[in-house]
């Protein structure tokens, strides 16, 4: 198993920093009546694409924002839901090479793992102000909201500062562009 470098670690810590401190200031919003959640903290879903340090980090962050609700449900199999989409976008990344089809199914996972699971969640806790199908629909509609129209810049964004080499986006020592393969150690730049 690949172990994670002190820059995945941070990066990581990030992305969970950032989870968290997008959803919290919304409060209630965030955890929403009938599905609808405003929630634009899972635009960072898009990152396991990219980064396989951003699975648990988007758990983690996701646990750290449901600990406001007070609900064990929630916190644990919200948490849950949001660990279990990260995987399946991180594994889309990995099969699928062309950039829309992964983008399309790859935020695909974040939104039908949570339109599905979090109206159970919801019912189990006693929270539930509609019928399943009702949360389902407003969960689906909001995620893909948040998953499409902020993801997909942030995916765009991320892959441009990767392209030019900043190197707190790239998985390489050295910072250099990745479309551009690193000269050999002896030859003469």
């Amino acid at each position: 198993m690949k172990r994670f470098s002190t820059k995945m670690l941070c990066r990581a810590g990030i992305v969970a920093a950032l989870y968290a401190a997008l959803t919290l200031p919304l409060g209630s919003l965030a955890f929403g009546a009938l599905g609808f959640q405003i929630r634009p903290a899972e635009a960072l879903t898009v990152l396991p694409l990219f980064y396989a340090e951003a699975i648990p980090a988007l758990y983690v962050g996701c646990l750290l924002a449901n600990l406001v609700t007070g609900t064990l449900w929630d916190v644990g199999l919200g948490a849950l839901c949001s660990l279990v989409a990260a995987l399946g976008t991180f594994f889309a990344g990995r099969i699928i090479k062309n950039t829309p089809a992964k983008l399309v199914v790859g935020g695909l996972f974040p939104v039908l793992v949570n339109a599905f699971g979090i109206p159970a969640v919801l019912i189990l806790s006693g929270f539930a102000y509609a019928g399943y199908w009702v949360m389902f629909a407003g969960l689906a509609l909001t995620q893909s909201v948040w998953v499409f129209a902020l993801g997909v810049p942030l995916y765009f964004g991320v892959a441009a500062l990767r392209k030019k080499g900043v190197s707190a986006f790239c998985d390489n020592r050295t910072g250099k562009p990745l479309d551009r393969p690193a000269p050999p150690r002896d030859a003469k730049v």
